[in-house]
């Protein structure tokens, strides 16, 4: 029998590290990955797998990455049951073999302040855009005098 998984997707949230029976670590997360097809509203559908991972590699995980990260993950599918209210429940969960990082942390980094750079630019561009329009009706010239001397 085969039961072998091999994903690639982005965390969900910030890694939290626990530990099972004081001394083994385990990081639970949720990994984004997106479908190969558009569906008919033109959106990109995504799936949102449970994923866990132990040991040093979860101290990794918890130490090095964050919410957003792009992770490839190879494992394989563990299900477990529970029984709540007298109804037996099945979880279904990816158990971690191997992660690979694939991004760097400068990549990382860099795209987060690319981000609120580019958030600050268009709330800056609004406000420039909203007060040009409403002076716009009085047609007042901005008069510079090179002769004035600048404190700085």
């Amino acid at each position: 029998m085969i039961n072998k998984v091999i994903l690639v997707g982005r965390i969900t949230k910030d890694p939290e590290l626990r530990f099972v029976n004081v001394d083994i670590p385990l990081v639970k997360f949720v990994l984004a990955v997106n479908r190969n097809y558009v569906n008919s509203s033109g959106i990109k559908e995504v799936d949102f797998i449970r994923c866990s991972v132990w040991n040093k590699q979860a101290e990794n995980l918890a130490k090095y990455i964050s919410k957003g990260t792009m992770l490839g993950i190879e494992g394989s599918i563990r299900v477990t049951t529970s029984e709540v209210n007298n109804q037996k429940q099945f979880f279904v969960d990816v158990h971690c073999d191997n992660i690979q990082f694939l991004e760097s942390k400068n990549k990382r980094d860099s795209n987060q302040s690319n981000y609120y750079d580019d958030e600050y630019k268009k709330t800056e561009d609004k406000n420039y855009s909203h007060q040009n329009n409403e002076h716009s009706s009085n047609d007042k010239k901005l008069i510079i005098d090179n002769n004035e001397d600048l404190p700085f």
